[in-house]
Parts: structure tokens; C-alpha cells; sequence
């Protein structure tokens, strides 16, 4: 069975930085996109950033310049560097992985990342 397990995130005040990371194990057939998404409280679940195999990366609009995604495709790892954090990135932070033969989405079990003024 497929495991996402997430480390990283916390409490951290306006203009500071975190760092993400996701681990895959598992029977990987085939890991294709990864990405980031976050839930913050009475909001749906949103795209904060993707990566596909071949390194290629999508930003959302209101993370572009702070936040920066890398996998290690050796380890099936992920990560999100988060720098110059505001309040409005607060917010519970998912990884995803597109697994398998039909790339099918897996999530991971979400990390709090909080950012006070």
C-alpha cells in the first residue's frame, strides 16, 4: 500500500520560511506528478504548486517568487521551500502523488503551517 508521510510546517511569524517534505513508499509502479495544494479554515482545498517528472513546475499566482518545489525522483521524495510567508498562507498543506499505472492521485496526511504577524 501507497504511503504519503509529511514532515515540515509549524508556527512561524510574517517574513519567515518553512520547508516542506513529502516521502513516498510503498509499491511505486509509477509515481508521475507530485504537487502541493492547502485548505485553509472555510476554504476549499487549493493548487499551491506541481511538479512533474521531468522537472517541469506550475505555480499558483499568490505563492510565484516565495515558494519553490523540488522532488528527488530517487528517493520519491518532494519538497516545498516556503520563504517570505504571510498570514494568508496559513493553512493545513497537502501532498499529492499521482501513482500507478493510471497515475491515480494519493494524498498525504497534512501538516499545519501557521504564519502570525
Amino acid at each position: 500500500q501507497v504511503q504519503l508521510v509529511q514532515s515540515g510546517g509549524g508556527s512561524v511569524q510574517a517574513g519567515g520560511s518553512l520547508k516542506l517534505s513529502c516521502s513516498v513508499s510503498g509499491h511505486i509502479f509509477r509515481l508521475c506528478e507530485m504537487g502541493w495544494f492547502r485548505q485553509a479554515p472555510g476554504k476549499e482545498r487549493e493548487m499551491v504548486s506541481t511538479i512533474r517528472t521531468n522537472g517541469d513546475t506550475n505555480y499558483a499566482e499568490f505563492v510565484k517568487g516565495r515558494f519553490a518545489i523540488s522532488r528527488d525522483n530517487a528517493d520519491n521524495s518532494l519538497y516545498l521551500e516556503m520563504t517570505d510567508l504571510i498570514e494568508d498562507d496559513t493553512a493545513v498543506y497537502y501532498c499529492a502523488a499521482d501513482i500507478g499505472r493510471f497515475c491515480s492521485r494519493t494524498w498525504g496526511q497534512g501538516t499545519q503551517v501557521t504564519v502570525s504577524s
